[in-house]
């Protein structure tokens, strides 16, 4: 028992000293954090003015007025998590990118359902008389929109929306 009651005693003093150690970074970053936004509330100023020597009384006040609102904003230090969702539209609306297939799509797909036309995959359309390859065949099962394949648009948060190809433009 008494081997416990000294780990538990050794567990709370590290936790204090961690908190304490918190606690000492978090009072170092604030004096860093003022200096970072007088520099930048000064640089906002030279902006402002524009150079121009001779301001109004009202000039001035407003270029104070919106540095005072610089000032008083929350720093944001960490950045949340995002957990990536897939974005729906209404009735199969386009949310994400041109309502219509980029080049780079277009491309990836023919390329992918060209190989697959390659490999054996069933035609979805009738074989037109002047096709000669599977890259053909794939640009015409395109054109009419048979292609049974998804587009995955991502947007930089990891935001994404599946599209269909038929629904396309």
């Amino acid at each position: 028992m008494s081997e416990s009651k000294t780990n538990t005693n050794k567990t709370h003093k590290d936790i204090d000293s961690e908190d304490q150690s918190n606690s000492i970074e978090e009072n170092d970053k604030q004096p860093l954090d003022d200096v970072a936004v007088e520099k930048a509330i000064e640089l906002f100023r030279k902006i402002r003015e524009g150079g121009n020597v001779d301001l109004t009384e009202k000039e001035i006040a407003e270029i104070d007025k919106e540095c005072e609102i610089i000032r008083n904003r929350k720093t944001i230090t960490k950045d949340l998590e995002h957990e990536p969702t897939e974005i729906t539209g209404k009735n199969g609306q386009i949310v994400t990118g041109p309502p219509t297939l980029t080049r780079f799509e277009r491309a990836r797909i023919m390329g992918a359902r060209a190989l697959q036309l390659s490999l054996g995959a069933p035609v979805f359309i009738e074989i037109p008389k002047n096709a000669t390859s599977s890259l053909e065949i794939a640009m015409e099962e395109l054109k009419q929109r048979v292609i049974p394949i998804v587009i995955k648009r991502t947007l930089p948060n990891g935001d994404y929306q599946h599209l269909p190809i038929d629904i396309f433009e």
